[in-house]
C-alpha cells in the first residue's frame, strides 16, 4: 500500500503495454515547416483544403526561424534594382514584416536580400498558418509509412505525449532530407563521395557600429588569419540588422551527416567554430568587436544530404542556359553557391536578365502518385540545387505542392491538367 494522503485533485496513471494510437485525417499533410512546407500549408488551406502541418522541432518555421538565416534570398532578379520573382505569401511576409519593422530590403552586394527578425518570422507563420486553418502537429518524427502501391496512405508519427496515425489523401515532402520519401520506400539520391557543408548561423551583439569594418576587409583577413584562430571556413560575413544592434555572422562550415550521433557531434562542432569565430572578430577589429557578446546560437544550418529521385533531374547547364521549362513552377535568379570545399564556397553569379526555372516534374517523386517534394529535397544535381532551395523559390515551389495536390485529389500528380496549375500559380511564374 502507498502511504499518502488522498489529493482530490490528481489521480494516479501508468502506461498500459497497448497505449491506442491519435488517428487524424485530412486531405493534405505536410511535413516540415520552414518557407517550403509554411507556404505549401498555407496555401492548400486557403484552397478549401484540411491540412495537417507536422515539423520535429517543437515551433514551427524550420530552417528560416529556428537556423536563424535571417535574409530571403532569391526573392529578386539580379543586380540593382532586382524585381520581385516570388509572391504568395512572399508578398504577405515583406507587407506585413515592412509595416511592423521587422523586414528591410537591401542590396546585398551584387543582389537584392530582405533582411528579416527571425523571431518576428516564426510568429507569422504560427499565426498565417493556424488562421488558414492549418493543424499544427510539432515534436513529431516519422516513424513508419504506410504505401498502397504507388500511393502513401498514412503516417506513423512519435510525439513525447503519444503516437500519432495521419491519413491523407495527398502529402508534401518538405522535410529538407526527403524524410517522407525515404520513410516510404522510394528512390532517394546520396552524394557518392563528400558533402555540402551547412552553417552555424551567429547572433551577436554589444558592438560599436560606429567602427564596423568593410565586409570586403573582414573576409580578406578571415582567408589570410582564419587559421590562426582555428577556423576552418575562410570566408563569410557579419551582417548588422538596420535598426537593432545584432549582427548575423555566417563564417562557419558543418558536417552535416544523416547518422544521429555524428549528427549530434556536428551540431556541437558548429557551436565551437561560431565561438572561434567571435574570437577571431574581437581579436582582429578590437574598435568594432572588442566587447561583443553571443546572443544566440541557431540551430544547424543544413544545405543538402538526402533528396529525391523525381522525373526530371535539374541540372547545372538548364540553370546556367536559363532554361524556361514549360511546366516552370517557380523562378530564380539566385547565383550558383556551392559549399563543397571546407575551407569557403564558390560563387556564380547571373548577368541582370537570367531567369531560371524549376519544373513540376524536379518535385514530383518518380514512384509514387500523391507525394510531391519541395525545398531542398527536389531532383537536381548539386550545383543546381544551391541556386534553387533558397528561400524565394522555396516559397513558389510550396505552392505548386498545394495546388497539384488538389487538383489531383485522389488521382496521380502525374497526370495533371498542367494548364490549370499554371493558371493558379501564374504570379510566381510570369511578370
Amino acid at each position: 500500500m502507498l502511504d499518502r494522503p488522498f489529493d482530490p485533485d490528481t489521480r494516479i496513471v501508468a502506461k498500459t503495454a497497448a497505449e491506442a494510437i491519435i488517428e487524424r485525417e485530412c486531405d493534405i499533410c505536410v511535413v516540415g515547416s520552414g518557407a517550403s512546407g509554411a507556404s505549401a500549408a498555407i496555401e492548400a488551406a486557403r484552397a478549401g483544403r484540411s491540412v495537417i502541418l507536422v515539423d520535429g522541432l517543437p515551433t514551427l518555421g524550420g530552417q528560416a526561424v529556428n537556423s536563424i538565416i535571417g535574409m530571403f534570398c532569391g526573392l529578386y532578379t539580379s543586380g540593382q534594382g532586382g524585381r520581385q520573382l516570388t509572391h504568395g505569401i512572399a508578398d504577405e511576409i515583406l507587407h506585413d514584416l515592412g509595416a511592423s519593422g521587422d523586414l528591410h530590403v537591401t542590396q546585398g552586394g551584387v543582389m537584392k536580400v530582405a533582411m528579416y527578425n527571425e523571431v518576428a518570422l516564426g510568429r507569422w507563420v504560427e499565426r498565417t498558418a493556424v488562421g488558414a486553418g492549418v493543424v499544427p502537429l510539432t515534436g513529431a518524427i516519422i516513424r513508419h509509412v504506410h504505401r498502397d502501391g504507388r500511393r502513401v496512405i498514412a503516417l506513423d508519427i512519435a510525439t513525447r505525449f503519444g503516437d500519432v496515425r495521419i491519413k491523407a489523401t495527398g502529402f508534401v515532402d518538405a522535410t529538407g532530407d526527403a524524410a517522407l520519401t525515404w520513410d516510404a520506400g522510394f528512390d532517394c539520391q546520396v552524394h557518392k563521395n563528400g558533402q555540402i557543408y551547412g552553417s552555424q548561423m551567429l547572433i551577436i551583439e554589444g558592438f560599436d557600429e560606429a567602427n564596423l569594418p568593410a565586409r570586403e576587409d573582414v573576409s580578406q583577413r578571415l582567408w589570410d588569419k582564419g587559421g590562426d584562430y582555428g577556423l576552418m571556413r575562410r570566408d563569410g560575413f557579419s551582417a548588422r540588422y538596420p535598426g537593432r544592434n545584432v549582427a548575423m555572422v555566417n563564417m562557419t562550415h558543418i558536417e552535416t551527416p544523416l547518422d544521429p550521433f555524428d549528427a549530434a557531434e556536428k551540431q556541437i562542432d558548429g557551436k565551437e567554430q561560431a565561438d572561434r569565430t567571435l574570437a577571431f572578430l574581437r581579436a582582429e577589429y578590437p574598435d568594432a568587436y572588442g566587447k561583443a557578446s553571443v546572443r544566440a546560437y541557431g540551430l544547424p544550418g543544413v544545405r543538402q544530404t538526402r533528396w529525391i529521385v523525381g522525373t526530371h533531374h535539374l541540372t547545372t547547364d538548364e540553370v546556367r542556359e536559363a532554361t524556361r521549362f514549360d511546366d516552370a513552377i517557380a523562378r530564380c535568379a539566385w547565383p550558383l553557391e556551392q559549399h563543397h570545399n571546407r575551407e569557403g564556397y564558390v560563387w556564380e553569379v547571373f548577368p541582370d536578365d537570367h531567369i531560371h526555372t524549376v519544373p513540376l516534374r524536379s518535385l514530383l517523386v518518380a514512384g509514387a502518385d500523391n507525394v510531391v517534394a519541395v525545398g531542398r529535397c527536389i531532383d537536381a544535381d548539386s550545383a543546381a540545387l544551391s541556386s534553387v532551395r533558397v528561400m524565394g523559390p522555396c516559397i513558389a515551389m510550396g505552392a505548386a505542392a498545394a495546388h497539384a495536390l488538389d487538383l489531383a485529389g485522389s488521382g496521380s500528380v502525374h497526370q495533371l491538367d498542367l494548364a490549370s496549375l499554371k493558371q493558379r500559380i501564374r504570379h510566381n511564374i510570369e511578370d
